[in-house]
């Protein structure tokens, strides 16, 4: 029984350590007998013996080259920490020597620190008044080299201060002359042309066009409009000037800024626009009141001619006042100086309404006009007061409409008034000296006429 069992033992180490032979074997292979199955049996395990043999030798070969590997990683990381160690050593030795020579370099510098401070702050802000200043659209190229000094940290070069104190004997030589140079204006519409400009310093810039402001990029622009005209007269007179003349320019201390603010004044049409309707109504009553001033002056005055020179030739006329109280005089039947007077009076009175039409009109349009200024104020201001109600205060601008409404009306109703108080009074005095002159030539005539009786 037990070599029994020991077969049968045999023969399941057998089945289970080789189950891939097992399985190849055909069937037809299978052992016939117990010495079969052991020789079979004894076969595997030589060939199980044989494989694990090469494993471990192949085990080994990779376990030694895998300590040749640590070893040499080992030694990689002791020889870079001894570097590290060395280069950590060598960097605290430079760091003492470096605040060493910072702290000898402050020393030997001494004020030359703060001199080279304060030039590094004047290239900065010469820099700055060149890249604004005009003259750069003549003479380009001058604020890098001070942009770079001004940013640099460490001590200038003598070509850095040497360039520094060139572009500050350019700029003021410049600023001292009037000079023609080509360049170019950027149009209204965006466009490019090149033109002679003339350069009044760093103050004003003209062309054949007229004003021209500096946009900087070495380039000036077209102005949206022109100053008034007794700047741009002189600016003609400058464009024309020969050599060594000497004529009056216009020039902008400001370098822009006093020629934009007088381009941001409105002009004559604009301020007229300013008032509105009732404006209108105030210009175009005026206009009225003067035409027919001048209407009535003008026939006055002619009257007043031929008046005098009937007086002075002593012959009557019918085509004049004084002519028809003649003429009245001339052909009268009255018996007593009682119906002479009455008839002369009848003839004086007939003459004064052609010589006093329209007088009445005139004056009521003097006092009308500035009641309508009036009226353009009070609406000026209630626009004023609905804008505040409805923005409130943090925006003048929003309140100049209204308040502009309200100056202009009344400057504009004043300015309508003056003038047709003065004409009224010059074409009343006109007329009054003729109607002074016939009542003379009616107590004239009745003197006369008493003594013939």
């Amino acid at each position: 029984m037990t070599f029994k069992n020991l077969l049968v033992s045999l023969t399941v180490c057998a089945a289970l350590a080789t189950p891939v032979m097992a399985q190849e074997t055909p069937a037809d292979n299978d052992a016939q007998s117990l010495q079969q199955l052991l020789d079979r049996v004894r076969a595997g395990r030589v060939k199980d013996s044989a494989d694990f043999a090469a494993r471990e030798a192949e085990f080994r070969k990779n376990r030694d080259r895998q300590n040749a590997l640590l070893k040499k990683v080992q030694a990689d990381i002791l020889r870079e920490e001894r570097r590290s160690e060395r280069l950590e050593k060598t960097f605290n030795e430079n760091e003492l020597k470096l605040a060493e020579l910072e702290g000898l370099l402050n020393e030997r510098l001494g004020v030359f620190g703060e001199l080279f401070g304060i030039v590094r702050q004047v290239a900065g802000e010469t820099r700055g008044q060149i890249e604004d200043s005009l003259i750069s659209g003549e003479l380009r190229d001058r604020a890098g080299p001070l942009g770079e000094l001004a940013k640099s940290k460490g001590l200038p070069a003598i070509a850095q201060l040497e360039n520094l104190w060139f572009a500050l004997q350019q700029e003021m030589t410049a600023q001292g002359e009037t000079k023609r140079f080509s360049g170019e204006v950027v149009n209204l519409d965006g466009t490019v042309r090149s033109t002679e400009i003339l350069r009044v310093g760093p103050f004003t810039a003209l062309t054949e066009d007229g004003f021209v402001r500096y946009a900087g990029n070495h380039r000036f622009a077209d102005l949206g409009r022109q100053p008034p005209a007794r700047f741009g007269d002189a600016a003609d007179d400058l464009l024309d000037a020969d050599g060594d003349a000497l004529v009056a320019a216009p020039i902008d201390p400001s370098r822009g800024a006093l020629l934009n603010l007088l381009l941001q004044m409105p002009t004559l049409t604009e301020r007229i626009n300013q008032g509105g309707l009732v404006g209108y109504i105030i210009i175009l009553l005026g206009l009225g009141g003067i035409g027919i001033a001048v209407e009535r002056i003008v026939r006055l005055g002619g009257i007043a001619r031929k008046v005098k020179a009937q007086l002075a030739s002593g012959q009557a006329s019918g085509d004049t006042p004084l002519g028809r109280v003649w003429a009245v005089y001339q052909n009268t039947d009255a018996k007593d100086i009682e119906a002479l007077e009455l008839k002369l009076d009848d003839a004086i009175l007939k003459e004064i309404p052609p010589l006093e039409r329209n007088l009445s009109l005139l004056k009521l349009l003097a006092g009308v006009a500035p009641l309508l200024g009036l009226l353009g104020t009070v609406t000026g201001m209630i626009l004023t007061f609905q804008a505040i109600t409805l923005f409130g205060t943090g925006d003048p601008k929003l309140m100049a409409g209204g308040i502009s409404q309200a100056l202009i009306t009344t400057v504009l109703g004043l300015v309508v008034a003056i003038p047709l108080l003065l004409l009224h009074a010059a074409a009343a005095t006109r007329s009054r000296e003729i109607v002074q002159i016939l009542e003379e030539q009616a107590t004239g005539m009745i003197a006369a006429f008493s003594e013939k009786k």
